[in-house]
């Protein structure tokens, strides 16, 4: 298995994985989205709420605002299953503001200077003059399978790799690259080719093909000049975060998940302990 960097930020990483199989990248997929652990605001007291918001649409809100949840950021705190998860809770928020204002999340004040909102500006509710607000909120560590706001990745997916071939034995359709939506294609009647600028950012929604077939029917043929289909074992991966954490440690972590279950999985084939 080969693998080749393609671009990487402090919040998206795409990279190309090659000589793989489906289950394989499947897999790694699902574990980034929903075994990496994440913090997230869980139990929210509202002690005063004078806005026209309701307490549960407010909570809500506050569940869903990114909080940093780095590697450096959740040391030490207790995982879902610790015995001591539900009492060893020491990350709390509290937000105590008075209108006229629209309250902000950076707004909340965190007991844990490292454990904070991604974004500063994220409105979470607006208090008109004399509207006041007061309230306490635990943060705990969770994992997306139990609910969407643990979920590191706000896009995990991945396509196998495209391929695109002409058909020679075909006349050269320069309209087919004119019905690509991605500008993948373009037409070079000078060199009496249609050249393929990038073809990673091809959909495979073969746009190009069913133009080619109907031209191709038009002047009373069957053939489509133009063919696209996909490397079998090659494939585009592509992880973005909602800035909680880098991506490339969400990926490192979802591999070592997936390496700790398959070690399970055989000890446990072997007749040893679970």
């Amino acid at each position: 298995m080969e693998i080749e960097d393609k671009s990487q930020t402090d919040d998206e990483i795409v990279f190309i994985v090659r000589d793989a199989e489906v289950p394989f990248i499947n897999a790694i997929r699902r574990c980034a989205m929903v075994n990496v652990p994440k913090i997230a605001i869980e139990d929210v007291n509202i002690m005063r709420n004078d806005s026209a918001m309701f307490n549960e649409v407010l909570a809500h809100r506050l569940g869903l605002t990114p909080l940093v949840s780095n590697i450096d950021a959740i040391e030490g705190l207790p995982l879902p299953g610790d015995d001591d998860y539900e009492e060893n809770n020491s990350v709390m928020f509290s937000l105590k503001e008075e209108g006229p204002k629209v309250v902000y999340s950076k707004d909340l004040i965190s007991s844990d200077s490292k454990i904070k909102p991604v974004y500063d500006t994220i409105p979470l509710v607006k208090l008109k003059e004399g509207e006041k607000l007061n309230i306490e909120a635990v943060a705990k560590v969770g994992y997306g399978k139990e609910h969407a706001k643990w979920m590191p990745t706000t896009v995990c997916v991945y396509k196998q790799y495209p391929e695109i071939t002409f058909n020679e034995d075909v006349g050269i359709d320069y309209e087919c690259a004119d019905a690509c939506p991605r500008g993948v294609l373009k037409s070079d009647k000078r060199s009496k080719e249609i050249k393929i600028l990038d073809i990673e950012n091809c959909a495979m929604c073969k746009s190009c093909v069913r133009a080619s077939i109907r031209n191709a029917q038009s002047e009373g043929k069957d053939e489509s000049y133009i063919n696209v289909g996909y490397h079998e074992n090659d494939f585009i991966f592509r992880i973005e975060t909602d800035g909680s954490m880098p991506p490339k440690e969400v990926l490192l972590q979802a591999c070592d998940e997936l390496g700790e279950k398959a070690d399970k999985f055989i000890r446990f084939s072997e007749g040893g302990s679970k």
